[in-house]
């Protein structure tokens, strides 16, 4: 029987994680659609004029990917890392441009209506970040859930897999941390 990609990501990584450089060259192919994806998805929430391309984000995500040393448990444990390196290159391109234009241009991002409520989508990329920052002081497993199931796109069960815990807290701290951000974001 075949392994199916998710398998076949999973078997490169660990392979990456021995040491074997040619796993790395064959894991290229095989993510490179799905961290498009997720640039994509972030890069749509920010504002229209933004001229960070999902490409370049990508290729830096990937960069800085290549550079962790990570014991890599599986694929989605591969993207939700991915995902977090996106959330900070976007960050860091907000603070940059920023401080470049003193404030003028503030960076925006379009945040899931489940979590600010309809009516109300763009965000400042900054300020959300600060909010998870202060999600993290305060309850990091719920930051991170957010993390995975906002910013990486993964399933409740993806998410449960990673973190470990039961599907069932996952959709507890999921809702709880969604009212907290809102609460937050309000403000």
């Amino acid at each position: 029987m075949k392994a199916g990609p998710s398998q076949d990501v999973t078997r490169l990584l660990a392979q990456w994680t021995e040491g074997d450089a040619q796993a790395l060259e064959d894991l290229l192919p095989l993510v490179y659609d799905e961290l498009r994806r997720l640039a994509r998805g972030y890069l749509y929430r920010e504002r229209s004029d933004h001229t960070l391309q999902s490409t370049a984000l990508v290729h830096e995500a990937y960069l800085r990917l290549v550079d962790q040393n990570v014991s890599w448990q599986n694929r989605a444990h591969f993207f939700g890392i991915a995902a977090e390196m996106m959330r900070r290159i976007l960050v860091d391109y907000a603070r940059g441009r920023n401080a470049a234009k003193r404030g003028d241009g503030i960076c925006r991002v379009t945040l899931d209506e489940e979590i600010m409520g309809a009516g109300q989508r763009d965000v400042d990329v900054l300020a959300l970040d600060e909010a998870l920052t202060r999600l993290a002081k305060l309850d990091p497993q719920q930051s991170r859930i957010v993390e995975l199931r906002f910013f990486a796109g993964l399933s409740i069960e993806d998410t449960s897999a990673i973190l470990k815990i039961s599907p069932a807290t996952i959709k507890r701290d999921w809702a709880m941390a969604k009212a907290w951000l809102f609460r937050e974001m309000s403000a």
